[in-house]
């Protein structure tokens, strides 16, 4: 439950572009009984946060044994000061994703999550050969429940 809620996104459309405009990625997930969080390149797309990374490591271990994770996006606008530093405010957009990770192993999928991520960067399609394909881990975040929250915008 929001405390703020003057500053809650209730609009999916409005979340979605801001998981749309964000850069980075920051997915949180648990080990043992520590959190673990990652900052990432992903796309957005069908609801799901695509990512890709190496096929071995402390992340892919991690999603593999626990697929529940928690996304974070954020778009920051800067500090807005004011003569007492207490009530300095900061300008930004967030949205915070629930969901469920699951490694993408059909090509034709990977080929579609891979070229999500490049889309979101401004790039276009590319023509991943095999190879290229089996060297890399894709995986596709369902996203299960989302929250956001914005201000000074």
């Amino acid at each position: 439950m929001m405390r703020r809620k003057d500053r809650e996104i209730l609009d999916p459309a409005e979340m979605a572009a801001i998981l749309t405009e964000a850069t980075v990625c920051r997915i949180a997930m648990t080990d043992g009984d520590e959190p673990y969080v990652v900052p990432l390149c992903f796309g957005f797309m069908d609801n799901a946060i695509w990512i890709h990374s190496a096929r071995v490591g402390k992340k892919i271990g991690l999603l593999t044994r626990n697929p529940h994770c928690c996304v974070e996006v954020d778009v920051n606008g800067g500090p807005l000061p004011d003569e007492k530093p207490c009530r300095w405010e900061f300008r930004y957009k967030s949205v915070i994703c629930n969901g469920d990770a699951r490694v993408v192993d059909d090509n034709h999928e990977k080929r579609k999550g891979l070229d999500c991520i490049l889309q979101h960067y401004g790039a276009g399609e590319h023509s991943f050969t095999d190879q290229e394909l089996d060297s890399v881990c894709v995986m596709k975040i369902a996203i299960t429940g989302m929250t956001g929250k914005k201000y000074g915008y």
